[in-house]
């Protein structure tokens, strides 16, 4: 599981640092202006992180299904090469699905007034300033995009029902131990799937709804999976009771 971590938190940190430093200046110093070449590198790389970090998410619920319902062929079918394996898969993946983002917007013509109603260039802001007929395109980007969003979350969710159900036959210390990670990487699919479906999955009519959803899987998410995670690691865990717990409350009051 830490190996797949460690992918997805680096990940986190660039999909994040493709908008937040942008954002951050823009607000600072009132500057809301990017070339096109700019845009078409922020869009890239955004697609490029989320879509690895949704490929990464899939390993990781494999991971999961393997540790538990196969425990005892886990180290043959998770070794390192085939973690590796599913990695590379992951960043190809990712990099020809954000290949074909930027294929489509930039060969479109902008006409002008050339203001994007949105905080990052993504590609249904940039489809509204097209001057041609872009319902084809928004079609094609809810195929690829939405449904594939879909597609994904509705087999991450398939199969933790299949790992909670198998949960049943195990020990009582080792289902609290195995539903303990599930929950935690239910809680981070939820966090990042349900925005991402609510912004790509309509056509885009409204752009202040798309913003706040693109809100939470491009800053709020990635903010809070390291805190999701933290809680699993059981060194963690004990220093926070050190920390906290009824002796360090009474000294406090």
């Amino acid at each position: 599981m830490y190996f797949f971590l460690s992918y997805l938190s680096f990940m986190n940190i660039c999909f994040t640092s493709t908008v937040a430093p942008k954002l951050i200046t823009d607000l600072l110093v009132q500057w809301n202006t990017i070339s096109f070449s700019g845009c078409m590198c922020q869009m890239f790389h955004a697609h490029f992180f989320g879509a690895t970090e949704i490929f990464i998410l899939v390993a990781m619920a494999y991971d999961c299904y393997v540790a538990i319902c196969r425990p005892l062929h886990y180290v043959v079918i998770m070794s390192r090469r085939a973690c590796y394996i599913l990695v590379m898969a992951s960043v190809i993946g990712a990099f020809i699905h954000s290949l074909m983002q930027v294929l489509i917007i930039i060969q479109l013509p902008f006409c002008g007034p050339n203001q994007i109603d949105h905080y990052f260039c993504d590609v249904f802001p940039l489809l509204k300033l097209s001057c041609t007929d872009t319902r084809l395109l928004k079609i094609i980007i809810v195929t690829t995009t939405g449904v594939l969003s879909i597609l994904t979350f509705v087999a991450l969710v398939i199969s933790y029902v299949i790992i909670l159900s198998t949960l049943r036959t195990h020990s009582s210390e080792g289902c609290h131990k195995a539903l303990s990670t599930c929950v935690l990487h239910i809680m981070v699919v939820l966090m990042f799937f349900l925005p991402l479906i609510f912004t790509y999955v309509p056509m885009a009519d409204s752009v202040s709804n798309d913003k706040v959803s693109a809100l939470f899987y491009t800053m709020i998410t990635p903010l809070f999976n390291p805190l999701i995670y933290t809680l699993r690691n059981a060194d963690m865990k004990n220093d926070m009771r050190k920390e906290w717990g009824p002796q360090r409350l009474s000294e406090g009051n």
